[in-house]
């Protein structure tokens, strides 16, 4: 068997769930600086709004945050714990919580992304650097 063997494959029957992200910080809840580990700021109700829009539409939602890259596994638990109650407090249920973009990703709303045209690498929008 080669070194890679089976690796990079997907099966034919393989399910890929498409799915939409949102970025926490400055995009769904504001933030201008650091605060703690759990201190999530108020929620930006437009962002809020299209969250549920596509959760009505019943398309798969997932907080798309750095947060959770932490490698403390205490810490981390209480960063989801946070970002948990503050999904069921403003958003009015819990979402999937993530700082991986697979396969399903669809589409990501973030403050720092810088929209490309897919295969030209032209910049979308203005880039401000």
């Amino acid at each position: 068997m080669s070194h890679n063997e089976g690796f990079g494959r997907r099966h034919k029957d393989d399910v890929i769930t498409p799915w939409v992200g949102f970025d926490l910080d400055g995009t769904l809840a504001h933030y201008d600086s650091f605060v703690d580990l759990t201190h999530i700021g108020e929620p930006i109700e437009p962002m809020v709004l299209k969250v549920q829009e596509y959760l009505q539409m019943l398309i798969p939602v997932k907080i798309f945050t750095a947060r959770v890259s932490i490698n403390n596994p205490t810490e981390r638990l209480y960063i989801i714990q946070a970002i948990e109650d503050w999904c069921q407090k403003h958003i009015g249920t819990v979402l999937p919580i993530t700082c991986i973009k697979d396969l399903g990703c669809i589409r990501i709303y973030d403050d720092r992304a810088v929209q490309v045209e897919k295969n030209t690498g032209r910049i979308i929008g203005g880039d401000t650097q």
